[in-house]
């Protein structure tokens, strides 16, 4: 599928956003993704988003990959680093031992050397949202911004630990080993316009970041929503969630604030192009594409 993989950035308050895409691709179907989805559910959902959410050709969910870079005016931020090169990854091969190096390519087309990087938030540690805090250099993993700090949730850090997951070797231990890491907790506040929100169920310590700037408020929500169908059904957990139950939780806590105090939302993988708004539907919500 064609898209602008360079898209333009767009204004939160004082904030300049812009989004960094490694990929966008269909995905998985539908039911492998959300196990919790009968046949009949899916059958009603996916005819209305199709073509923009659900590939006609395969039947496949649609997801981007992709970072948030925020300047704030003092900071320039990164939230999220997608899947990166090199890397290992047991769940899913074709993200394995990558060598396309676009997404770098993309950051400087939005004007970001790695070094002029001041902060990395990850919202999880999963091979899609941690790939680039790295890149191997002579044989030896190094962080890819050698000049920021990269703000990890603890308990995310100890479960990937614990989990025994190729991203803590990989994308995570590297950085503690620079000096580079400044472990928080779930709900740490950066500064009066950015702080985290426990967000967990996905995984134990994920977290969802969010952005204050001149009255206007953005959430990036990470893996707390993979796909907008899980907006008219906050209930579908996905395939991998640790704690399924905290999962929904989690979702709808996050979708009715959203929807209740019109937060821009930030999304991880809705495709192109991405940022929009909830708006209630009954018991339900639907997302409305704004900006991006």
């Amino acid at each position: 599928m064609t898209i602008d993989i360079r898209p333009p950035p767009f204004r939160l308050g004082e904030m300049s956003v812009r989004r960094v895409i490694e990929m966008q691709i269909p995905f998985r179907l539908p039911g492998e993704m959300f196990p919790s989805a009968t046949p009949e559910d899916l059958a009603a959902l996916v005819a209305q988003f199709t073509p923009w959410a659900i590939d006609p050709a395969t039947g496949k969910a649609i997801i981007v990959v992709q970072s948030y870079v925020v300047r704030t005016g003092r900071h320039t931020i990164l939230i999220d680093t997608c899947i990166g090169c090199d890397k290992t990854n047991t769940r899913i091969p074709a993200w394995a031992n990558r060598t396309d190096q676009s997404w770098l390519a993309s950051l400087a087309q939005a004007g970001v050397r790695p070094e002029e990087v001041d902060y990395v938030f990850c919202t999880h540690m999963h091979a899609d949202h941690s790939g680039w805090n790295t890149r191997k250099v002579d044989g030896r993993w190094v962080p890819t911004f050698p000049n920021a700090r990269y703000i990890f949730a603890r308990t995310e850090v100890e479960h990937a630990e614990r989990a025994g997951l190729p991203q803590y070797p990989e994308n995570v231990l590297p950085v503690i080993e620079a000096g580079q890491a400044v472990l928080v907790e779930t709900d740490h506040a950066f500064d009066d316009h950015i702080r985290l929100e426990p967000t967990p169920g996905h995984t134990p310590g994920h977290v969802a970041v969010h952005l204050d700037s001149a009255g206007h408020h953005g959430v990036m929500w990470g893996d707390l929503l993979h796909s907008p169908l899980q907006c008219l059904r906050p209930d579908w957990y996905f395939v991998v969630d640790t704690d399924p139950v905290q999962s929904v939780a989690s979702r709808r806590r996050v979708l009715e604030a959203c929807a209740e105090h019109n937060h821009l939302v930030l999304p991880a993988h809705f495709p192109t192009p991405s940022v929009g708004r909830i708006r209630r539907d009954g018991e339900a919500f639907r997302f409305r594409y704004e900006e991006g």
